[in-house]
């Protein structure tokens, strides 16, 4: 019996040993890009904070990928298999013929953005030959300019679109005087008017159907890591119910990502962008046919193509059926 232990052990050391790599690589990882440092952008900062994605056995790289064509660019490419973005160079893609595109869930399903100016530029009719700062040309901002100011019969060629980068970037180039106005949301709106500029066109009271800011993927992705995908809709449904319902947490979360210390100006943002955040990731087919038709005009294939089309709820609707969202929110919502 004595000569068998030291076998005993040597087979337990070997299995040890073996054993130890799966285990380390029991994280599934997916890579995960955002599009912009707001705080509608939050609900995957969250996840990553409050160690939801280590709960759902998920590795999840967060990397920063400027809106409009190179944001396009990342998720067509596989360079990341999530994305975290706006509908509107995605649709267009897909009227394009890239139909390995699909929106998994929804955000934010209107626009909350606004535009921002020097009190020399009292009212929308003066922006008139002004040069407006806007993230990427196609980007949530310059649709939000464009949308707005047609309300006021301002058309695209009445104004100068300057391409910044970024929302603190505008901000920069606002204060730089290297623009006339900028179209910013919240918290970096806010920190505006803290420098003394003001509202000219308020987006949250104009109501803009608009899918803002989606997750979506690639249907081929879907069909290779399916249960992943599930996994990481899971975690992305649970910080949106954080976010939701516990402020602290969140304000937390925002500071760290937003750089943002002032109480005052997270509160006042808050307080503003969650009336427009999807509690359960609804994705809604309004705000996707508007971005079919402001692509329309220029490319008329985008009236042959249906919101539907470009969506799969698989996630949404296995959450609700099995009473996932039920168990998740109780009577809260």
């Amino acid at each position: 019996m004595n000569r068998r232990m030291p076998r005993i052990c040597s087979c337990f050391l070997l299995c040890s040993v073996l054993l130890r790599p799966s285990l380390a690589q029991a994280a599934d990882r997916l890579y995960v890009m955002y599009t912009a440092r707001v705080m509608s952008q939050a609900y995957p900062w969250i996840a990553q904070e409050t160690g939801l994605f280590k709960k759902y056995d998920l590795n999840i790289p967060l990397v920063f990928v400027t809106p409009g064509a190179p944001a396009v660019a990342t998720i067509l490419s596989g360079d990341s298999e999530i994305s975290h973005q706006g509908a509107a160079g995605l649709t267009r893609a897909f009227i394009q013929g890239n139909r390995d595109i699909v929106f998994i869930g929804g955000v934010k399903n209107i626009l909350t953005h606004s535009i921002v100016a020097k009190s020399d530029i009292k009212n929308p009719e003066n922006l008139r030959g002004k040069r407006i700062g806007v993230s990427r040309i196609g980007s949530n901002p310059h649709y939000f300019a464009v949308q707005a100011l047609r309300h006021y019969g301002i058309g695209e060629r009445d104004v100068s679109y300057i391409q910044t980068g970024g929302a603190p970037e505008t901000l920069a180039a606002l204060v730089a005087r290297g623009i006339d106005a900028a179209v910013l949301t919240v918290p970096t709106d806010v920190q505006a008017l803290q420098l003394g500029y003001h509202y000219v066109i308020y987006g949250p009271d104009l109501h803009i159907a608009y899918a803002a800011l989606t997750f979506n993927t690639r249907r081929s992705i879907i069909a290779k890591r399916s249960a992943v995908i599930g996994r990481f809709m899971r975690a992305i449904a649970e910080a949106a119910k954080i976010m939701h319902v516990d402020r602290e947490m969140t304000y937390r979360v925002l500071q760290k990502y937003l750089r943002v210390d002032d109480r005052k100006l997270l509160e006042a943002s808050y307080n503003v962008e969650i009336k427009a955040l999807e509690p359960k990731l609804a994705l809604k087919l309004d705000g996707l046919q508007s971005t079919l038709d402001e692509i329309a005009p220029t490319d008329p294939r985008a009236k042959n193509v249906k919101p539907q089309e470009m969506t799969d709820t698989r996630y949404l609707d296995e959450m609700e059926k099995s009473g996932f969202f039920d168990q998740l929110w109780g009577d809260k919502k």
